[in-house]
């Protein structure tokens, strides 16, 4: 088994890439943006959080269902709230919530097997991930699947202010100056503008099952 990092900007497909990847292959998949929004969730209801004792005060769990407990606690659907949409890119730029996660995410992956995605995945968590990809598309496209996602769960935003805060978190994202999103140097490209979900899935299990076959 290998693992296999998936970067690219938010709302590029990555994380419904990165399960069907892991369903097919057999993997586990390690959702790190959802442990990012899960520290937002905590700060939000918790402004006064010593950064230095984070290890103390958190722990995040996923269930055999994909669900995921803070401090025993199921926060699966109130991560994916718009007010911690807005702020998660600002706290995962927190030099210790980086540190944090790195260190936890990195510790869970060392058994190998697993598909990871985010947004320094293969720069900074996994460097040494035999397989990694880059998923990118238009802000527009983005935004449109975003809306479809917004509008399941009643919240019926304007296209236009999604195009907006996607533009807005790109730039958060990659001027950062801790683990900012880029493309890895040995990363496959892969634009999703114009592929479907199962294209996508199938061009990036046919490359690990090219890698897999290469460390034999």
């Amino acid at each position: 088994m290998i693992n296999i990092a998936i970067d690219g900007p938010a709302a590029a497909g990555k994380s419904t890439i990165a399960k069907r990847v892991a369903t097919n292959l057999g993997y586990k998949y390690l959702d790190t943006g959802a442990m990012y929004r899960a520290i937002t969730l905590f700060f939000h209801e918790n402004s006064d959080t010593d950064l230095n004792k984070l290890a103390e005060l958190i722990d995040i769990e996923f269930s055999q269902e994909g669900k995921l407990f803070l401090n025993d606690k199921d926060v699966t659907d109130k991560i994916r709230e718009s007010h911690i949409t807005k702020n998660v890119s600002q706290v995962a730029s927190l030099r210790e919530v980086r540190e944090f996660l790195v260190d936890l995410q990195r510790k869970i992956a060392s058994k190998k097997g697993y598909v990871l995605d985010g947004r320094d995945i293969g720069s900074v968590v996994l460097p040494d991930a035999e397989l990694k990809v880059f998923m990118t598309a238009s802000p527009e496209v983005r935004a449109k699947r975003r809306l479809i996602e917004e509008h399941s769960r009643g919240n019926m935003i304007e296209l236009s202010t999604l195009i907006d805060e996607i533009i807005e978190r790109d730039t958060s994202d990659m001027t950062r100056d801790i683990s900012p999103l880029i493309q890895a140097d040995d990363a496959v490209l892969v634009s999703t503008d114009e592929l479907s979900i199962d294209e996508v899935t199938n061009e990036i299990v046919e490359l690990a099952n090219k890698k897999v076959i290469g460390e034999k």
